[in-house]
């Protein structure tokens, strides 16, 4: 990995989500690097049980819906219990996607409470690319929503080959407090 440079810090407080545009707000999301690189810090729905998740538009994409860029997906997630009567590593076909248009999950049913929250990294890869797909993995440590501690491994590509230029981060159900940041790798 390159040297990250921070281009923008976005926070949410009781907001539905949270969208890095390039060309607006100061935020760089094209050529200028071939990869970039989203931190999450202290992600908290208002809603037991929420999923947080991402999906992003293509250039081509005049509606700006974030619901026609294809992703394909794998999630794995490894937990351990706070009481200790449980630990383990579980693939959710449910969580992937084949050629999916929906919002992609990073975590598996994150508690609500005030000592329950997510943090972690997305890496997109080349999303200004005419030419190729746009690859992408994330790595999520949290809090579920039955007291244990989870980890989620994502990975997969935007099945296509027109430049990316939005991402838009939410909850598959309700708000979210939380700060995400956007960095350049050079």
């Amino acid at each position: 990995m390159g040297i990250p440079t921070l281009i923008k810090t976005l926070t949410a407080s009781g907001d539905s989500s949270l969208s890095f545009v390039d060309g607006t707000s100061d935020v760089t999301l094209d050529s200028t690097y071939d990869e970039y690189m989203f931190v999450f810090t202290d992600i908290n729905p208002a809603t037991d049980g929420a999923e947080f998740s991402f999906q992003v538009n293509a250039t081509d994409d005049a509606g700006g819906g974030y619901d026609t860029s294809q992703i394909q997906s794998t999630l794995f997630d490894s937990f351990q219990q706070e009481s200790g009567a449980s630990s383990g590593v579980a693939y959710y076909a449910a969580y992937d996607q084949a050629n999916g248009t929906a919002f992609q999950p990073l975590n598996f049913n994150l508690g609500n409470g005030s000592d329950e929250s997510l943090a972690g990294i997305l890496h997109l890869f080349n999303p200004a690319s005419t030419t190729y797909v746009k690859h992408f993995y994330a790595r999520t440590s949290y809090t579920h929503q039955t007291e244990e501690a989870d980890q989620s491994f994502i990975a997969g590509y935007i099945n296509d080959t027109t430049a990316i230029d939005e991402i838009q981060f939410k909850m598959d159900s309700g708000n979210f407090d939380g700060v995400i940041q956007l960095f350049g790798i050079s």
